[in-house]
């Protein structure tokens, strides 16, 4: 009886070794290269500038007379994509400028593997250096967020407007945290996150950050999988949440431009609460939620998030 109890739970472990090794295979994924990825992820109006030692994909749309161009920040693990609805719209009668920040999208990794807001800071004034952008209005969502009124505070001559869209900054305990979020942060977890990414994992991931799922296609799914997979993002992404940290809040009161929050009131990543306490901080801001969204409203709702835009626009003047 003994014996044959020994052959069944040898025969249970195979199959369980067996399985795992079906898992692995089958969400293994192997780095993409740049190159693997252009043709799909950035056809034209993309173009790519060297920043810094990077070569920085970019989008730079409309009319380049514009006096103040609107330079749209993505959020982390997003891209300059998050942004086509506004820029398509918006880039009719606008210069609207987007990029992918270092260590997401197709920009790539830093080689000092620095992903600290002030970097950021310093990144995109280099960059706004490089197309020629005095002046700007400008709009982040959730990281870029923060690197947007970090960049009012430290360069105020070059920002004459504010759009912060589930911005980060303040010391937040997130609701729920996406998974592959929760994968970076775990030390253990996230070794084998070096090559084993399953795009299940990144579609439980953006389904957490939208208000409603069904707006969740696969094409979008396929667009954060497939980016997450350029050479070098997924270390980035561990040692962003290695460096997150809150920003110099008690410092929003001395931001004195035109500033328009808006906020999803489903974000489960950074609740709602916090845009109202930018509100708060923020002389003068105008607080704008939208009940049925999440983490990245201008994403899942270009028009709704875009009108409010369009209606605070007229505030800000060259």
């Amino acid at each position: 009886m003994t014996g044959r109890f020994s052959d069944l739970a040898l025969k249970a472990v195979g199959i369980l070794l067996m399985l795992a090794a079906l898992g692995f295979a089958a969400s293994k994924a192997p780095d993409r290269s740049l190159e693997s990825l252009v043709p799909r992820w950035a056809p034209p109006p993309s173009d790519f500038v060297e920043v810094d030692g990077l070569l920085v994909h970019v989008r730079d749309q409309g009319p380049s007379s514009d006096p103040l161009p609107l330079v749209l920040i993505h959020g982390t693990s997003a891209s300059l994509h998050t942004w086509e609805g506004w820029a398509t719209e918006l880039s009719r009668t606008r210069r609207v400028i987007s990029f992918d920040l270092p260590g997401f999208g197709l920009t790539g990794p830093n080689a000092d593997g620095d992903y600290r807001e002030a970097r950021y800071v310093a990144f995109t004034r280099a960059l706004l250096s490089r197309l020629g952008v005095g002046r700007a209005i400008v709009a982040g969502n959730s990281l870029g967020g923060g690197v947007a009124w970090e960049l009012a505070l430290a360069d105020p001559a070059r920002v004459a407007g504010l759009v912060l869209i589930d911005a980060t900054g303040f010391d937040f305990v997130p609701e729920s945290l996406p998974l592959g979020f929760r994968v970076a942060r775990t030390p253990v977890l996230r070794e084998g996150m070096r090559w084993v990414l399953p795009r299940r994992a990144i579609e439980a991931s953006v389904l957490d950050v939208y208000g409603d799922p069904s707006r969740v296609t696969a094409a979008l799914v396929d667009r954060y999988y497939e980016l997450a997979l350029r050479e070098g993002n997924r270390v980035a992404l561990m040692q962003r949440m290695d460096q997150m940290a809150p920003g110099p809040v008690q410092r929003l009161g001395d931001i004195r431009v035109p500033t328009l929050i808006l906020w999803g009131g489903k974000d489960r990543l950074i609740p709602p609460r916090w845009g109202q306490a930018f509100h708060t901080a923020i002389p003068g801001s105008q607080l704008v939620t939208f009940p049925t969204l999440g983490h990245v409203p201008q994403e899942e709702d270009p028009a709704a998030t875009l009108a409010a835009l369009r209606d605070w626009l007229p505030s800000v003047t060259p």
